[in-house]
């Protein structure tokens, strides 16, 4: 079964086509390494909610927009072994130089996790 890494980040909306390109290069480094599909959502119809909401997870200010993200991999241990590369000293890559492709947002924000899925229809 697939296994899935799942992203919310707050990203100003003055930076939205900067983030784009950004994602388009970045994005292609997992798929490289073995993601079946990546996927990157600009918020569109979300709600404030009385006691959490997406805006609230990420500490979005009224000049930012919410980015609902996710990469599909054939399975976990296809995750695990791109993780490793790329965290590894050894990683060279310029798409991930940030002193010459800074992300354009914050990424202290950024919330992660891997997912098993448990339904899927």
């Amino acid at each position: 079964m697939s296994y899935i890494d799942g992203f919310v980040l707050a990203v100003p909306t003055a930076n939205k086509q900067k983030f784009i390109e950004y994602a388009r290069s970045v994005d292609t480094i997992f798929t490289e390494l073995g993601a079946t599909r990546v996927v990157e959502c600009w918020a569109d119809d979300v709600s404030e909610g009385e006691v959490t909401d997406f805006p609230k997870a990420v500490q979005a200010t009224q000049e930012e927009t919410v980015v609902f993200s996710w990469i599909e991999w054939p399975d976990k241990q296809t995750r695990d072994a791109a993780m490793k590369t790329m965290m590894s000293e050894d990683f060279k890559d310029d798409r991930m130089d940030q002193s010459k492709y800074p992300m354009p947002l914050d990424g202290k924000r950024l919330i992660y996790g891997g997912f098993e899925p448990i339904v899927e229809l």
